[in-house]
């Protein structure tokens, strides 16, 4: 190596401000080590920060930047001196540390070994060179720089743990120890590209902190306004008082994994945010994540907890206080280019986006994909906020939709955040999977397995209490129903709802009652609709019901979780048992009648029609059918909690869950990262965001906007209420759809534009021609 120069530097200098790599270097080490004290590795993730950059102190480093060089490696080197040096000690902060740029990688023998510099300068897996030909110069130059290095015996154990039985719980802890590293480097590194006029370090606001006190105190105080105004019954009232008091006293108990199990209708949503904020408050936790399905409960679910915390925290602070992070929400953060790599340029964010960057929010309101993706992924983008997830409580609502092939890693990682990061988790639905009975499964990849507390008391008899309908179920399951003769029956009733399991049923049930009872008194709701259009649908849908007029609802599975509607007569197509039991909320829901009627039904298909959306919405309807022949008296009974106890096991026995995604279980057993999070699906194929012209001057004014400024976090905030998801059938683009120009602040490529406005129905939605090449979502 060449001789030393005055000053090895870690960046590009702005307006002549230097960054030097001794300072980097230190700065980075010692956030890390403050967001890992949360989860006592702080020794290790500051290891991690000395060494992440050790390469940049090669000769070839720092010609890159003075731009006379290019394609350089300068994160290997640190990565071998931790194997090298600490051994079975240093696996984890080696993984962290390759993976800063690249993304964590594979944690099998072979591939760490593949890091000796002498193979990595003869042969680079990226082509790549690297920054200098051996670990001892660059080592060197670092105690030159003042930085000591702890010896091998004061390094106390890793984070990182060969035990079989935890391999789930192994790579869950790297990636907290990933996190902690890529977000301390992160926000360094944007400090020193942010300085201010006087050149000094210009670092990111903090978000806020939870005010668990004055949060629970606004929440109780929202809580009783409804009460007062509620036009429910007084024993649906009664219920929801007892569910709210329940979930109070239940939060006194220790940190750890719990069931919330009440009906539908009884207040789940702001009764498990009050135990929540009432654990966090007894126990010092730092903030709540809540976890849903879908994006139309999600903004709904996001909107009621803005309303309630308002008056705390003020208008112009409430998204922060409460952030929302998913596609649509203009928070998305799936940009892997390291900052220091993009020259400093880092584009104007709103301060929700960066917020939403590492979760530094008290209430994050996400998705299950975001969430659960990330406990499984590889990349610095999707693991940078995992630390933060240390001694919080995550509120996991409608969890039943959880998909059994991914239930064993799933419980695997969650117990984990509970039993080494002080984490509560709770899991909150009408109809409890019984994760329970797969709890020596989980053992397998996580020592503390999956044995949750149930938060609400048996004595309670919520179930019992909140029977507010009768299920009426086909006589025979041989017994197929027409649309046709389906919709004299719906338009023999002045109010009802239908619920059936496919989008094309809908729209070929909803053109036949139409014909019947004449558009005006017949709605149709589903995801080819935007949620503008949906919006607009339902609260006209609640003025009828409210005023006593005809209306007539055809649905899909959209309006069964988190829709607040209240039929008298409710029809549902033949599902599984917790779908079944979603529609029948939406039935007497608060309680007027004595009792409402829920229909289930078979549709007739033809003979190229299936029944069901998938393999596994079928195999799970099956499971009911056997439990229907069992039952031939009728006395099948979906408001007992032991059906659903009863259903789930015969499911799980059927099913195997234990022994499904078999590719992601070899690649767990490798703990290869990069595989993992291939793997690790929630949703097999990614949608595509789509504006549609439900608004056609809405839609003009948003199309000409992003054709000149390219996509921002502010146009996709005002375009997502008027946005359809969209599967494309092939690789191909089909012709109606227009790429939305990529920007500075947002540039993944997944907007687009729907060009044929006669394609979408101001009744149904976005109806695609036969032959297009796209699915909706």
């Amino acid at each position: 190596m060449s001789r030393r120069p005055k000053k090895y530097l870690a960046h590009s200098h702005p307006r002549g401000c230097e960054d030097t790599l001794r300072e980097h270097l230190s700065a980075v080490a010692k956030r890390a080590a403050e967001y890992a004290r949360e989860f006592d590795a702080q020794d290790e993730a500051a290891l991690a920060g000395l060494l992440h950059d050790l390469g940049k102190y090669g000769d070839l480093f720092q010609a890159r930047l003075e731009g006379r060089e290019r394609d350089v490696d300068h994160w290997s080197l640190g990565a071998w001196v931790a194997l090298e040096r600490y051994k079975d000690k240093g696996i984890a902060a080696a993984l962290a540390i390759q993976g800063h740029h690249l993304g964590l990688q594979c944690a099998a023998k072979d591939d760490l070994e593949a890091l000796d510099p002498r193979r990595l300068v003869s042969d680079h897996p990226l082509g790549l060179r690297l920054s200098a030909e051996d670990a001892v110069s660059v080592l060197e130059r670092l105690r030159g720089d003042g930085i000591v290095l702890p010896e091998e015996e004061a390094v106390k154990d890793s984070v990182y743990d060969w035990d079989d039985a935890k391999r789930v719980a192994t790579m869950l802890d790297v990636r907290m120890l990933f996190s902690a590293l890529v977000d301390a480097d992160f926000i360094e590194t944007e400090a020193h590209f942010n300085r201010d006029r006087e050149g000094r370090k210009l670092y990111r606001e903090r978000g806020p902190d939870l005010d668990a006190r004055g949060a629970l105190s606004a929440l109780l105080a929202h809580v009783r306004t409804i009460a007062n105004q509620s036009s429910a019954s007084s024993e649906v009232n009664s219920l929801r008082a007892e569910l709210l008091r329940a979930c109070l006293n239940a939060a006194t108990h220790p940190p750890g994994l719990f069931t919330l199990t009440a009906p539908t209708g009884s207040g789940k949503t702001l009764s498990m945010l009050a135990f929540a904020l009432k654990h966090a408050l007894t126990h010092q936790l730092r903030r709540i994540v809540v976890v849903i399905p879908y994006l139309s409960i999600i903004e709904q679910t996001a909107r009621t907890y803005r309303e309630v915390f308002e008056p705390l925290v003020g208008k112009s602070q409430v998204e922060h206080f409460v952030l929302e992070h998913h596609s649509l929400a203009g928070t998305r953060t799936d940009d892997d280019t390291h900052l220091a790599d993009r020259d400093g340029q880092e584009p104007e964010c709103s301060r929700a986006r960066l917020l939403a960057e590492n979760w530094d929010a008290p209430i994050i309101v996400t998705t299950s994909v975001q969430m659960l993706e990330s406990l499984f992924a590889n990349r610095p983008s999707a693991c940078r906020k995992l630390h933060r997830l240390a001694r919080s409580v995550i509120l996991f609502d409608e969890v039943q939709t959880l998909p059994i092939s991914l239930a064993v890693p799933t419980l695997a990682a969650l117990s984990r955040l509970s039993e080494r990061y002080g984490a509560s988790v709770v899991f909150s639905t009408a109809t409890q999977p019984a994760f329970a009975h797969l709890d020596q499964h989980v053992r397998q990849y996580c020592a503390l397995g999956w044995v949750p507390k149930e938060i609400v008391p048996d004595n309670l008899g919520l179930f019992r209490r909140a029977r507010r309908t009768i299920t009426r179920w086909p006589e025979s399951l041989d017994a197929r129903v027409s649309w046709s003769e389906l919709a004299e029956r719906l338009a023999s009733h002045k109010q009802a709802l239908c619920v059936v399991n496919l989008k094309r049923h809908a729209l070929s049930l909803f053109d036949v009652l139409a014909e019947q009872r004449g558009e005006e008194e017949v709605f149709h709701l589903s995801t080819s609709m935007c949620p503008a259009h949906r919006g607009v649908v339902l609260s006209d849908i609640r003025q009828r019901l409210e005023g006593g007029l005809p209306c007539l609802l055809v649905s899909t599975q959209c309006v069964e979780a988190g829709v607040d509607l209240d039929f008298p007569i409710v029809y549902r197509a033949f599902g599984p048992l917790d779908a079944v039991t979603q529609a029948a909320g939406r039935c007497n829901r608060n309680g007027k009648a004595a009792l409402g009627e829920v229909h289930v039904f078979l549709p007739e298909a033809a003979a190229d029609d299936s029944l069901y959306p998938d393999g596994a919405y079928r195999q799970a309807a099956d499971v009911l059918s056997l439990l229907l022949a069992e039952h031939r008296s009728g006395a099948l009974d979906i408001h007992d909690p032991r059906l659903c106890e009863k259903y789930y096991r015969q499911l799980y026995s059927f099913a195997r869950p234990e022994a499904q995604s078999k590719q992601l279980l070899y690649h767990i057993k490798r703990q290869d990262f990069k595989a993992v999070a291939q793997h690790y699906r929630l949703i097999e194929r990614d949608a595509l965001d789509v504006l549609v012209p439900y608004e056609v001057e809405v839609f003009e004014t948003l199309r000409r906007e992003v054709r000149m400024t390219g996509l921002t976090g502010g146009w996709i905030r005002r375009a997502r209420p008027y946005t359809v998801g969209l599967y494309r059938r092939a690789d191909a683009l089909p012709f109606a759809l227009e790429p939305v120009p990529l920007g500075k602040e947002v540039n993944s490529q997944q907007w687009y534009i729907y060009l044929r406005p006669e394609h979408y129905d101001r009744r149904r939605g976005l109806v695609l021609p036969t032959d297009s090449e796209c699915l909706i979502a």
